[in-house]
């Protein structure tokens, strides 16, 4: 029989991050510090709206591009929150999460040895769909003393003549760090002068701890450059709920709903409406939950401080980096003995791209009680590898 596989597709690795979620589900007492999910429930006023939506017989298609009342208020959400106009009609797409509308900007804009160039560490889906949309990926190494910022002259050395997509992922998952509006414009620059084109993911843009939010969609010459990618789960606290949404020039924006047709048909239709009533009467609860999370960060940051682990100071998503080279050990085997001897799972930064070794991704979206838990089976086991080493 012949081999009933994709070459293509057995050759990409699974996602690091699943394997410590598989082994802490397995063990009494852990605590997982592993999920990149709130958790917080999704607001009643939000729920309700959902449900309602079920009770009322909402449950047909919509659009293939979503509902127009919500592409509305996504377009009016987005003039209130980075002053960017995006046409409801022709320009937004509702997509099943952020994760779909990655697939489909690369899918719809990729030709077979496009370059598209990926900053790491960062969301694991990033490279895979490269690729499966025949690019070829240019992985961008970031770094610590940059606070994993995207420099100018990193860009820069990676671009090529056949360079056509940049990969800007921030506020970023899993170290955190955020562009600013100073950061953007240096790399809005070189966008425009290479000719390339930005897929923005700003699944955090809400949970920015320092400033407000600045999308690279907002600059000059930038709009028709990007397609800017975010949605509901992290803000909202909707993760089940699947929804997402892509902005877009027109001319990009036909082909990504056509994949998005043939592929998906449309987005859940309650959760559509769910998404309505979060847009419109949400921003109490996405303000409650972002001083929640910058209360928890803050203390992360104190403890590390009085551990003597290294960290910088990220403020962005509900994550931190903190560094562990000190120990000698591989963010693997680290995250490994440390989920063995303390029942705590962390995720090693190599499951976010090889210049994540040496780090490990801890989420603070977890109550501040589960943290204090967490962080003192951390100072004590960090002790023990301290004397351990000496």
């Amino acid at each position: 029989m012949r081999n009933p596989l994709s070459d293509k597709v057995v050759e990409i690795k699974p996602s690091g991050i699943r394997k410590f979620f598989d082994i802490v589900s397995e063990m009494k007492d852990a605590i997982s510090l592993g999920v990149g999910e709130p958790d917080f429930d999704t607001p009643w006023h939000i729920r309700d709206e959902g449900i309602y939506a079920l009770e009322r017989g909402k449950t047909f298609y919509t659009s293939n591009a979503g509902l127009m009342e919500l592409r509305q208020e996504i377009a009016a959400y987005l003039k209130r929150r980075i002053q960017t106009e995006y046409d409801p009609k022709s320009e937004i797409l509702i997509t099943v999460g952020g994760s779909e509308a990655i697939d489909l900007a690369l899918r719809a804009m990729i030709n077979p040895g496009d370059e598209v160039l990926i900053p790491q560490p960062s969301y694991v889906s990033y490279l895979p769909c490269a690729v499966l949309a025949d690019a070829v990926p240019v992985v961008i190494d970031l770094k610590e003393e940059n606070q994993f910022r995207l420099t100018k002259a990193e860009l820069l050395s990676h671009i090529t003549p056949k360079s056509k997509i940049l990969v800007l992922p921030f506020p970023n998952n899993p170290t955190g760090a955020i562009m600013e509006q100073r950061d953007l414009e240096e790399i809005a620059q070189v966008v425009i002068d290479h000719d390339l084109f930005v897929i923005s993911d700003e699944i955090y843009a809400e949970l920015s701890y320092k400033e407000e939010h600045v999308s690279i969609a907002s600059l000059p010459g930038m709009k028709e450059r990007t397609v800017l990618i975010n949605g509901f789960s992290k803000a909202y606290a909707m993760t089940g709920w699947r929804l997402g949404y892509a902005c877009a020039p027109k001319l990009i924006m036909e082909q990504m709903t056509k994949i998005h047709q043939f592929a998906i048909m449309c987005a859940p239709t309650n959760s559509q409406y769910a998404a309505v009533e979060a847009l419109r009467n949400g921003d109490e609860d996405v303000a409650m939950m972002r001083e929640s999370y910058n209360q928890r960060r803050r203390y992360l940051l104190h403890r590390f401080q009085e551990m003597g682990l290294q960290c910088f100071e990220p403020y962005g998503a509900f994550y931190v980096f903190p560094c562990i080279k000190e120990f000698g050990m591989t963010s693997e085997e680290f995250a490994t003995r440390f989920l063995q001897e303390e029942k705590v799972a962390v995720v090693p930064g190599t499951a976010f791209g090889d210049c994540g070794e040496g780090f490990l991704r801890i989420s603070y979206a977890y109550s501040l009680e589960n943290l204090k838990v967490a962080l003192g089976r951390l100072e004590r086991f960090i002790e023990k590898l301290r004397n351990e080493k000496n």
